[in-house]
């Protein structure tokens, strides 16, 4: 596993989802892997059976989220980019279905065979239509073996694509005209479900039908409340990350407090003692401070041989806070004279020093 980028959930928190599974005596919905109970001490963590949390947010959001999955309604999961909509979705797929790789990559490009199934042209033409030359999708598998499929981003598809699900969310049937007999219908399992994200950012995108709403049950996940919680989140994660980058020493906690700071102030426009800022027009989400200080810690100790300071968060935030919007880096100029300067502490005082950085 230490030569795979990015593990699926099911693979890297194999042994947890197996020891859970093991001592689950709570009853399970029709076709689940783990109990309710089960998958929400997975996500949320449960110290007393060494758990770690992986979801930092609201357990109620949680506990809806599962109970829309064991019905016949989909489970839409919308927010602002980065507050770990995915997150959410993979790790209640490696859950419930043990599997989180079914999976549905919403763009404008996407088409119908990428959600339903295509055709194996060599054998379309050789033997005629048949299942053995049919090429199943990410829906055709999780009907098939009753499990969840992820639709991530799904108002970036065409209204075609997405009102593809009406039939399959209504009548949990996928036909297949180009077959005949009893292989021209597929009639999804218990614990098939579609459980979708979108951010609100590019919802106006594609506006989802009403009639396509009406088959979704929507929960919102919201950026973290705390900031101490928000920082916690930041290293633990910087610190694996980093790991994996072959980094063994992560920014001083000093340096990402400021980061987090920096980052939670301009994505409210406001500061912690409630004053207002101008907001960057990029997501400034939890995500993308991870990303940072991941950033921050390879730069310093690949390209300097040394702990990662003040400039290299200066260098690193800018690709990911101004992008190619001039404006925002006005913006940001002002803060750092403004809101900056003004800070106490030296991890304070190298970050504005270092505001020579910005082009």
């Amino acid at each position: 596993m230490s030569e795979l980028q990015r593990p699926p959930a099911e693979v890297l928190y194999a042994e947890e989802l197996a020891m859970l599974a093991s001592q689950d005596l709570s009853p399970r919905p029709p076709g689940w892997r783990l109990s309710p109970p089960a998958v929400r001490a997975f996500l949320l963590g449960d110290p007393e059976r060494n758990v770690r949390p992986k979801f930092v947010g609201n357990p109620s959001l949680v506990d809806r989220a599962m109970v829309a999955l064991a019905t016949q309604r989909g489970l839409l999961l919308v927010g602002e980019p980065g507050t770990a909509k995915s997150l959410l979705s993979e790790l209640l797929a490696a859950a419930v279905s043990g599997q989180s790789t079914l999976t549905i990559q919403g763009s404008a490009a996407t088409t119908e065979d990428q959600l339903k199934y295509g055709w194996n042209y060599a054998l379309l033409l050789a033997e005629g239509p048949s299942r053995k030359a049919l090429v199943p999708a990410p829906l055709f598998l999780g009907m098939e073996q009753g499990k969840l499929v992820r639709f991530e981003e799904i108002t970036r598809c065409p209204l075609e694509i997405q009102d593809g699900l009406l039939s399959i969310l209504s009548d949990r049937v996928l036909f297949i005209p180009e077959l005949k007999g009893d292989e021209n219908g597929l009639y999804a399992r218990q614990g098939f479900n579609v459980l979708a994200t979108a951010n609100t950012r590019d919802r106006g995108t594609h506006e989802m039908s009403s009639a396509l709403k009406r088959r979704f049950n929507f929960e919102t996940v919201y950026p973290i409340a705390d900031p101490q919680e928000e920082l916690a989140l930041v290293e633990s994660e910087t610190r694996r990350q980093l790991q994996a980058s072959g980094v063994g020493v992560q920014p001083p906690r000093e340096l990402l407090e400021v980061l987090v700071t920096t980052f939670r102030e301009l994505r409210s426009g406001v500061t912690t003692e409630g004053q207002a800022l101008e907001r960057l027009s990029t997501s400034m989400s939890t995500a993308e401070a991870v990303s940072v200080a991941q950033a921050m810690g390879i730069r310093a100790h690949y390209l300097a041989g040394r702990e990662a300071g003040a400039e290299d968060l200066m260098e690193c935030i800018l690709g990911t806070a101004l992008k190619d919007n001039q404006e925002d880096t006005q913006r940001l100029r002002r803060y750092l004279e403004q809101r900056v300067r003004r800070h106490r502490g030296q991890a304070w005082k190298a970050f504005y020093e270092a505001r020579h950085r910005l082009p």
